[in-house]
């Protein structure tokens, strides 16, 4: 159970997402190739079909990860734009409590991590009792009304809907989600260090993995983005605030890529629950603008795209 649970955000960027986008490709070549047999063989630096990513929090953090290491392997990233809704990476602005939880995740963690490898719900007993606890608070108001203000307190005051999420139908006996105690740990090293970095292993591991005694900054790498970036904040977004969102785009813009930045007052569950029709409309017309693929990656102007997928996050 414990090898289970041992990643991090670098297994995100690095195996997880790559793995799904090459699936992605596959299969749509694939498909592109049966329903038109003279379509001409795919080279190395153009493919059939044009890949928008659209990610919320982590997810944004795990897609610009997986982009910055594609990119440093001279590997084709497939995407042809990002749209990213408040996505993880800066966390040195945040609330009180989060600061406290980060302390004890650096001092605490060699201890917590080998009692606690992951924050999930264990037995599918537990699970039921989670999972009616929710159903519950759904038809009792006052119930439930406390317990997202705590919540509420908890997330630095965020007012997302907490009670309505527990009650999607991902939460029930046979499953749950959960999150290892690496990318908790993650977290708080991005958060200590202010800077949106891989993970820390230590000088002695950094030097097998990244070549050099400090992780890899992906901050510093983002020159490298070769495609169209649009950055989503929420106004009253405490977990990840608009400040955290907006030193994401000052280094993209510094280094030159072709980034926009939005706001919209929103929490932070907002962005993937709401299903606000001014967000679809944004993202929506944010997809019908797409960089045609070019060669050697230069950068061109945008220009309407079909046969678009997106991938969500």
């Amino acid at each position: 159970m414990y090898i289970y649970w041992k990643y991090s955000i670098n297994e995100y960027g690095t195996k997880d997402i790559p793995a799904l986008i090459e699936k992605i490709h596959q299969v749509k070549t694939a498909e592109l190739r049966l329903s038109k047999p003279d379509i001409e063989e795919e080279s190395n630096d153009d493919q059939l079909y044009k890949l928008c990513a659209i990610c919320h929090s982590l997810g944004g953090a795990s897609m610009l990860m997986y982009v910055v290491t594609r990119r440093l392997k001279s590997k084709p990233h497939r995407l042809s734009r990002l749209v990213l809704l408040s996505p993880a990476g800066f966390h040195h602005d945040s609330s009180l409590l989060f600061s406290a939880v980060e302390h004890v995740l650096f001092f605490l963690g060699p201890i917590l991590s080998r009692i606690f490898p992951a924050f999930y719900v264990p037995t599918r007993f537990f699970r039921m009792l989670v999972n009616k606890l929710a159903r519950d608070l759904q038809h009792l108001p006052a119930v439930g009304g406390l317990v997202q203000t705590l919540v509420a307190y908890v997330a630095g005051g965020d007012s997302s809907n907490w009670v309505g999420v527990l009650g999607l139908p991902h939460y029930n006996m046979n499953d749950m989600p959960g999150v290892s105690f690496g990318v908790a740990l993650h977290l708080a090293q991005m958060k200590r260090t202010r800077r949106f970095r891989m993970f820390d292993y230590g000088s002695a591991y950094n030097m097998k993995i990244y070549g050099s005694p400090e992780p890899l900054d992906l901050g510093e790498h983002y020159g490298l983005i070769d495609i169209p970036v649009d950055l989503v904040a929420g106004q009253r977004d405490t977990v990840i605030r608009s400040s955290m969102v907006k030193r994401h785009y000052k280094l993209m813009k510094d280094a030159g890529v072709d980034v926009s930045y939005n706001e919209f007052e929103y929490a932070h569950l907002d962005f993937t629950f709401s299903h606000r029709e001014e967000l679809l409309s944004y993202v929506m017309s944010s997809l019908l603008f797409v960089k045609p693929n070019s060669k050697k990656h230069q950068r061109t102007p945008r220009s309407r795209g079909k046969g678009q997928a997106s991938v969500r996050g």
